[in-house]
């Protein structure tokens, strides 16, 4: 599957490797021929400021690019991310909790992702559903099984290609989101102890572990510019071997 060639531009100072576009095949999954990537990580990790510059980096090189969210991206998700993010949601529980994600992820991927996906966009999500099995899974109060089981009936075929999730020591990522947040109140999972987003952290590296094909861990203790420099390189290494793959006849 060809996605993008990747070569050396000399008209762009500072920009390594150039970005094509390919419109030779779709996407395995049927959803066209774009290309999915998503951020995670837990709080104040600097997902939406990487996004953001690397958004700006993309922009010249892709077709379109679509930056969305989750929950969120339509207006019916961004309605439940409200009731999610209140703490409203609580009281259904984590199972409830799950499948108020699940609802908002499957109206996001309907009206926006999919159709993103197949005029050739590159979409990159703040957050997907790594999330919901990290943030559900952290207290350890729904069975894995029964995670999985959700996600492969919400998501399909859409998954991303790949998905750099931003590592922080919690203390850190939280005094960020602190700091970010100002006088306002903490959301939900925010507002949650330490010993959890201990185990989120747990639960992210865990994915990673698991699917190191499409997950890329970046330490994102570090000053913005460096993080963005290992995402950028990142992609560059992860669509090198897209490539060789490809004219090697592996599917």
């Amino acid at each position: 599957m060809r996605l993008i060639d990747l070569e050396h531009d000399p008209k762009k100072e500072g920009n390594p490797i150039f970005w094509k576009t390919s419109c030779a095949n779709n996407r395995a999954s049927g959803l066209g021929k774009g290309l999915f990537i998503s951020f995670e990580g837990g709080e104040g990790a600097g997902k939406s400021t990487q996004i953001r510059l690397l958004a700006a980096r993309l922009r010249d090189y892709a077709r379109e690019l679509v930056t969305t969210r989750e929950p969120g991206g339509t207006a019916l998700a961004e309605r439940l991310r409200d009731v999610i993010l209140s703490g409203r949601a609580k009281t259904f529980g984590p199972l409830g909790e799950a499948v108020l994600f699940s609802a908002a992820r499957i109206d996001h991927i309907d009206r926006l992702i999919a159709p993103a996906l197949g005029r050739g966009a590159v979409v990159l999500c703040d957050r997907f559903a790594d999330s919901t099995r990290a943030y559900q899974g952290a207290r350890g109060e729904i069975d894995d099984t029964v995670m999985a089981a959700l996600e492969n009936a919400t998501v399909a075929d859409c998954r991303p290609d790949l998905t750099f999730i931003l590592d922080i020591p919690p203390e850190i990522g939280l005094e960020r989101a602190r700091a970010r947040r100002g006088e306002g109140t903490a959301d939900r999972f925010e507002g949650e102890d330490l010993s959890f987003h201990w185990q989120l952290r747990e639960k992210f590296l865990g994915i990673a572990r698991a699917d190191p094909e499409r997950c890329r861990v970046i330490d994102a203790d570090r000053p913005q510019d460096a993080v963005a420099a290992s995402i950028w390189e990142a992609m560059a290494e992860k669509f090198r071997r897209r490539e060789h793959e490809a004219a090697e006849g592996v599917s």
